[in-house]
């Protein structure tokens, strides 16, 4: 792990991003020994920096420490999970925020997961989560550590036969998986919830989109209800470290073919686009 530029596993106990949840992230991966759309997570990340206020450290400050924890652990060089981490960094007691902060940056790095092969290629079965997200308009979309909604959700289920949950609104619209963005497949289009309430938009599902583009699918981003859920062609989840899973199972729901699925995951996987 590198903290602010020095190889480390610790933080001030008055840093903002334990006390309050006050910072943001971005989870990518490294593939052969390179981080895999590097700018466009960069991007990302300086953007979710701005709704919240704090000041993102240069995309070359950023290169360097990852540069240094990869060559620290060459074991993991050519292909890991890299989360960057920045919080608004130690402070004094209360909630209002220093005028100047001095931003803390943390980047660590993890082995790949060892999810079974049959979820990217046979689907998954998903749970449908009791709890409700939130309406928050000003964090909508954002990818802020303040995501102990998605931990309790998460927390629902403890069978290893579920991959991922599925998380609905307050006003009952479909809204994300637990660590992921959903798309349903209908008539050939594609839909996605609207994100302007709640729920993180991730890069995964900013490349959907514009495979949708390139491709000249209608994909709409729109409020999907649980009749648009259970009457869908296909269902699907992406993000940046599963890249993308089809759904096979929910309940009332079951699919045993992605075709379309599993043409979005092929172009997702490939590291020229």
């Amino acid at each position: 792990m590198i903290i602010n530029g020095l190889p480390g596993d610790s933080l001030k106990a008055n840093d903002r991003g334990l006390m309050y949840g006050d910072g943001v992230f971005r989870t990518l991966r490294i593939s052969q020994g390179k981080p895999f759309l590097w700018q466009q997570q960069y991007d990302k990340l300086q953007h979710d920096c701005a709704a919240i206020e704090i000041r993102c450290p240069s995309i070359q400050i950023l290169a360097g420490d990852l540069e240094h924890l990869l060559l620290s652990r060459a074991e993991l060089a050519q292909n890991a999970i890299v989360k960057i981490i920045i919080t608004r960094g130690a402070a004094t007691r209360g909630y209002a925020p220093a005028a100047n902060p001095q931003v803390t940056r943390i980047v660590s790095i993890s082995p790949v997961p060892d999810y079974p092969a049959s979820f990217a290629s046979q689907g998954i079965k998903a749970h449908l989560c009791k709890l409700r997200l939130g309406h928050q308009p000003r964090l909508a979309g954002i990818k802020h550590l303040n995501l102990l909604e998605n931990v309790l959700a998460a927390a629902e289920w403890n069978d290893a036969a579920i991959a991922e949950g599925i998380l609905l609104d307050e006003d009952g619209h479909i809204i994300e998986g637990t660590r992921s963005n959903l798309f349903l497949v209908r008539n050939g289009k594609l839909y996605t919830p609207d994100l302007s309430k709640c729920g993180v938009a991730g890069l995964q599902r900013e490349r959907v989109i514009d495979y949708a583009k390139q491709h000249k699918i209608v994909c709409k981003i729109t409020e999907l209800t649980m009749d648009d859920l259970l009457a869908a062609d296909e269902i699907f989840m992406v993000n940046s470290v599963i890249g993308l899973w089809p759904v096979r199972e929910l309940p009332r729901f079951s699919c045993k073919h992605f075709p379309v699925s599993l043409q979005i995951q092929d172009w997702l996987n490939n590291e020229s686009n």
